[in-house]
Parts: C-alpha cells; sequence; structure tokens
C-alpha cells in the first residue's frame, strides 16, 4: 500500500528537501523516522516539492510504499512524529492508489513569502521571515504582483540549473499583503520553476523599495530575461502553505 503524509517542517538546518551528499536533508531525517517508527529496513520517500536549502513548510507531502503496517493511520502522525527532530512533523496520513505521484499529480502549489519591516530585527521571527529595515510600499508592490497573475511564460523568474522542459507556468494568484509589520507575498499556481518564488519576492521587494515601477515586473516577464528581474530572496522568508490534488 501506499501511503500519503502531510509534512511540516523548519527548513533552517536542512540542505533542502532532497538527498544531498553535502549535508543533512529534510527527506534523509524524514526516510530515516519512518523507518525506525516501522521496523522497516529499507524505505525511500517521494516528495511533491523539491524545497531548497532553508525554505520552510507548512504542507509539504510525501509518500511511501510499504506492506502490513498495523498501526492505524489516523495514530500514523504520532507515532512517525516521536522519531523525528522537533523541526519536523507529519500531522496527516491517508492511503493512496500505488500508481499515485505526490509530485506528478499535484494540481495547485501555495507558497508564502514573508518580510519584517521594522526598525528592529525579531529574533523570535530570525529564522522565518527576511528583516527589511525600510518601509516597504504594499500598494505598488500589490500592482506589479497583479501583473504576475495568469499563463505567462516566465523564464525572467527562473534561476540557471533548472531542467525543465517548458517555462510557461500558470500564477493562479499573486499578492500582497501587511499584517503587524509583516509583508506577506503569496503565490498560487499550477507549478514553479527552479526559484521562481523566490525572485518573485526579490522583484517585488525592489518595487516595494521604490528602486523600480510597478509595471517592471510585466517588462520582465515580456523580457524572458532572468537580468531584467529582482535578485533572489533569501531562502528563509520562503515557506510551501500547501498543494492540493
Amino acid at each position: 500500500m501506499q501511503i500519503l503524509l502531510d509534512v511540516a517542517y523548519d527548513g533552517t538546518a536542512y540542505c533542502g528537501w532532497q538527498w544531498q551528499k553535502n549535508g543533512v536533508s529534510v527527506q534523509e531525517t524524514l526516510e530515516e523516522g519512518i523507518k525506525r517508527a516501522l521496523g522497516l529496513e529499507v524505505l525511500r520517500v517521494a516528495g511533491a516539492s523539491r524545497t531548497d536549502a532553508g525554505v520552510h513548510a507548512l504542507g509539504q507531502r510525501a509518500s511511501f510504499f510499504a506492506q502490513g503496517i498495523k498501526i492505524p493511520l489516523d495514530k500514523l502522525p504520532l507515532v512517525i512524529s516521536s522519531y523525528l527532530p522537533k523541526d519536523i512533523c507529519v500531522f496527516k496520513a491517508q492511503e493512496v492508489p500505488d500508481d499515485f505521484s505526490p509530485r506528478f499529480n499535484a494540481k495547485e502549489k501555495t507558497y508564502l513569502y514573508r518580510y519584517l519591516v521594522g526598525s528592529y530585527p525579531n529574533p523570535l521571527l530570525r529564522h522565518m521571515t527576511v528583516f527589511c529595515p525600510h518601509e516597504l510600499d504594499v500598494g505598488k508592490m500589490g500592482e506589479a504582483a497583479r501583473l504576475l497573475e495568469g499563463e505567462h511564460d516566465f523564464a525572467a523568474f527562473c534561476a540557471a540549473g533548472s531542467s525543465a522542459k517548458t517555462t510557461v507556468r500558470t500564477v493562479y494568484e499573486c499578492s500582497v499583503s501587511e499584517s503587524e509589520g509583516i509583508v506577506s507575498i503569496k503565490v498560487r499556481g499550477n507549478g514553479f520553476l527552479y526559484n521562481m518564488v523566490r525572485i518573485i519576492a526579490g522583484t517585488l521587494w525592489q518595487v516595494g523599495l521604490g528602486k523600480n515601477p510597478p509595471e517592471s515586473a510585466a517588462i520582465a516577464l515580456e523580457s524572458r530575461k532572468r537580468e531584467q528581474a529582482g535578485k533572489t530572496a533569501p531562502a528563509k522568508g520562503l515557506c510551501l502553505v500547501d498543494i492540493k490534488y
């Protein structure tokens, strides 16, 4: 049987979701926890999104195959989580068909990028937000964000090294909001290119600072040139919020 898990993690201490030779990954840590919890010798977990080093998740999805599991599915998250470090938690488990793929069956993903705006950084939020000591124009950032909605060629918002067959993606929602000094950028779409959301966040940040006008986002889109978009924003401000199938 194949089990699909909902997983949350603080990505600060990890080299990313996927197995790496140069560091400990979330995937590796989750696999070790499941093996210990279920008494398995070999296990491979398939993830829905390959989040980068330092990126967090509230709604990552991951599946694995195992037979003869005696633990009820509703108890499985608690059991697995007891074998995981405190910065990773499994909070839901369900059985899915054997041909289900958490990555390729995904229809929609939602990411949230957060800037902390103020005179001083907040130590309690240092791992989850990017500190910005300058005021951001949320209105203009929102104008720029809306220009990125719809189906477009996002080549300008893709970092080098991508293996994507096409750079065309559909963004259902790109919005900016502010609450208690935190400026949040929400991006919801059918899929994302390598570093796409972080580049969007960097582009909107420049608009918010007044360095570029809102229409610069559309100009970057039309150019399809990476240098026309903003810098890639730091990983720690990004969180994978939800995945829908």
